[in-house]
């Protein structure tokens, strides 16, 4: 993966399982050796934008529910008081060492609009430009289509595209692509590089990702599609140590390496 050696704008997804424990409460321990990498990884002069899942199953937690909410007003219930104790998380870690951050909550139609996207784009270039790191998740609230049918997984490609990052990482809680279902074969053993994605690929996807998330390996396959197509290099990889993202960076193999379009043709 020597090509990611030299990148100098990513963007890094985590999801809900990745900040959270089994009982919907903040991974504190997690979050902190997340953000301690990222600030260093913004030290060495890598600029980061962070699409952050977790507004939700924080939520969950904050509130003592049981259970993620199964109604969409009450998801919705459960991001406003999720998205307030997230941000001051990231906040109060961030402002450890240095940094400030920024909020980005985005619609599809935010997306979809051109005078909107323009903005958008506007907002990110200079809020990276002012040396502060975008923070950037779905506006559950009111974008009901999203918390139905969406994840985060898409809308990391999808703002890696709007801000031209050089890489995207998915983190999540299995190690990458398996050739097969590991937890129904024992030699299923990690793809670690894709130049194609196709439908056999989509087919080795399981379902839904941990109880208090939305996602699944599908949901990472589609947006690794959107951003290699875009010419943007991503890796699906274990969120469990964030320091893997320091091999990437130094360009060893971690998790499933998928190749950018236009890198895998000027090959």
């Amino acid at each position: 993966m020597a090509t990611l050696k030299d990148v100098k704008r990513i963007v890094i997804k985590v999801g809900t399982s990745s900040l959270t424990h089994s009982t919907g409460k903040t991974n504190i321990r997690q979050m902190k050796r997340l953000v301690t990498v990222i600030s260093d990884i913004v030290n060495s002069g890598i600029e980061v934008a962070l699409v952050s899942s977790g507004a939700i199953g924080v939520g969950v937690g904050k509130l003592g529910l049981k259970e993620r909410p199964v109604t969409t007003a009450g998801k919705q219930a459960a991001a406003t008081v999720g998205q307030c104790e997230l941000m001051f998380m990231y906040d109060k870690m961030f402002g450890e060492y240095g940094h400030k951050v920024g909020q980005f909550l985005v619609t599809k139609r935010d997306v979809d609009n051109l005078e909107s996207r323009d903005n958008l784009i506007n907002a990110f270039e200079r809020t990276l430009e002012f040396g502060a790191i975008p923070v950037i998740n779905e506006n559950d609230v009111v974008a009901v289509e999203e918390i139905v049918y969406g994840d985060n997984d898409n809308l990391s490609a999808i703002v890696a595209k709007l801000i031209k990052a050089d890489a995207l990482f998915i983190l999540t809680d299995i190690d990458g692509l398996y050739d097969a279902n590991p937890n129904e074969n024992e030699y299923a053993r990690i793809i670690p590089v894709v130049e194609e994605i196709t439908e056999g690929l989509f087919e080795l996807a399981g379902g839904k990702g941990s109880k208090f998330g939305t996602g699944g390996m599908i949901t990472k396959l589609q947006a690794a599609q959107i951003a290699t197509e875009a010419g943007i290099d991503t890796v699906i990889m274990n969120g469990g140590d964030p320091e893997n993202l320091y091999k990437i960076l130094e360009g060893h193999q971690v998790g499933t390496f998928f190749v950018a379009k236009d890198k895998e043709q000027s090959r």
